[in-house]
């Protein structure tokens, strides 16, 4: 894929940099740097719940889960995952967050965001509404009531974690959320009861009511005509909505560029950014094609294999180019670091149960902080102290010595001036 595809992920800066004494540096030889893409490259932060906040609460275990690492060595892990990734999804599952009623898993969410936050990584939550993942004690009561307790755990979440935790997805999987059959849960019957759109509408204006800075998904892995009438149909109900979440579990194989260009397409047609949510791809031998619903597929031992690796690896760098050349999409999410508690018990990490990187991280790497990235670079200021720097938009340093001045590039060309401090 030529470098013209991502165009419009680029833009150019003219700096004029002045020193100490607000007077232009002239001919001065400055450094460089790229800091943080301003796309969001995402992955799960699932695993690090238990190795920043430590143990679940009682009964937390008594509800199905993935995620969590066999290697509780949180510098390795982190330093895997922060070289590669700037935006990081949290779980606020209903039946893992709150097993026991009235008493939410706050402080470790809250600790957890933190340590994300504090090493410069956009937290998002998951996901405010669903119909799978469900305290037990819900079951019973009656829709009039359950609504109630879903406002209140919206508001809860959105208002509570504002300022750490500012974007959401806010409903999740609506398409299949009234049809639902497979176990009980208390969302379904309310879904059934109400509507798809009534409970859309919930979600997003409870949660903008509680933080109206931030930004709200709906996100489905259903990317059928289904989805895009309940979209259109959300739209017409007049719930503004910002930006549209697309799941790509691939444990079939890669769906292809000509799919996934013409799935993009398809939803980018309503001019919300779109979010590749959940994006996995495995490093194992594949699914069988017949299984319609992933989660019929659970075997005692999925291995991950070299051939797997190397597959794994030569799509990741297909799937990503794609996503990147697309100009609707605006964040992609990976669903899982490792390949430890991982969904399914898929091989789908990009780092081994061991801990070990695969080929797929390499290649990821490769992208994120390799070709789409500007390492320390040498350039000299002409006479008028100005230099013109082009790179991926996001955010940057120039330095001389030890005095450094930040700056951004982003999608207009502009000029800026800047002061060494």
């Amino acid at each position: 894929m030529s470098d013209s595809s991502l165009r419009h992920r680029k833009g150019e800066i003219t700096l004029t940099v002045r020193g100490t004494d607000r007077q232009p540096l002239a001919d001065q030889v400055v450094t460089v740097a790229q800091n943080r893409h301003a796309f969001a490259f995402g992955n799960i932060g699932f695993d690090f719940v238990d190795l920043v906040g430590g143990p679940g609460p009682a009964g937390s275990n008594d509800v199905e889960s993935f995620g969590g690492t066999g290697h509780p060595d949180l510098d390795r892990l982190g330093e895997l995952w922060l070289d590669v990734f700037n935006t990081a999804t949290l779980p606020f599952y209903w039946g893992r967050y709150e097993p026991r009623r009235g008493a939410p898993d706050t402080e470790r969410l809250t600790a957890t965001a933190r340590w994300f936050a504090e090493r410069g990584v956009t937290v998002k939550g998951h996901p405010l509404v669903w119909h799978t993942v469900q305290p037990s004690w819900l079951l019973g009561l009656d829709v009039d009531e359950v609504e109630r307790l879903l406002r209140a755990r919206i508001r809860d979440l959105a208002g509570g974690f504002a300022g750490l935790i500012d974007t959401w997805d806010a409903i999740n999987e609506a398409v299949i959320m009234p049809v639902f059959d497979n176990g009980d849960n208390a969302i379904t019957p309310l879904a059934r009861a109400r509507g798809r759109i009534h409970l859309v509408r919930l979600a997003f204006e409870e949660a903008r009511a509680a933080n109206p800075g931030a930004t709200l998904v709906l996100n489905d892995f259903d990317l059928s005509s289904a989805y895009e009438c309940l979209i259109e149909g959300v739209l017409e109900a007049g719930v503004r909505i910002d930006a549209i979440g697309l799941q790509t579990h691939m444990h079939q194989g890669y769906r292809g560029e000509e799919y996934m260009r013409q799935m993009l397409d398809r939803f980018a047609r309503y001019g919300l950014p779109l979010h590749l949510t959940e994006t996995t791809l495995v490093s194992g031998h594949l699914m069988p094609p017949e299984i319609e619903d992933l989660n019929d597929y659970q075997i005692p031992h999925w291995p991950s294999t070299p051939e797997g690796e190397a597959r794994q690896a030569e799509e990741i760098e297909r799937h990503y180019r794609l996503l990147l050349a697309h100009p609707a999409v605006q964040s992609v999410n990976y669903w899982g670091i490792t390949d430890h508690g991982a969904w399914l018990g898929a091989p789908a990490g990009l780092v081994r149960a061991d801990g070990s990187p695969k080929p797929s991280y390499e290649a990821l790497a490769a992208l994120v902080k390799g070709e789409w990235w500007l390492p320390p670079t040498q350039r000299r200021t002409d006479a008028d102290g100005t230099v013109t720097v082009e790179g991926f938009l996001g955010d940057y340093t120039v330095s001389v010595g030890d005095r450094t001045a930040r700056f951004t590039i982003d999608a207009a060309d502009t000029t800026t001036t800047v002061d060494l401090l």
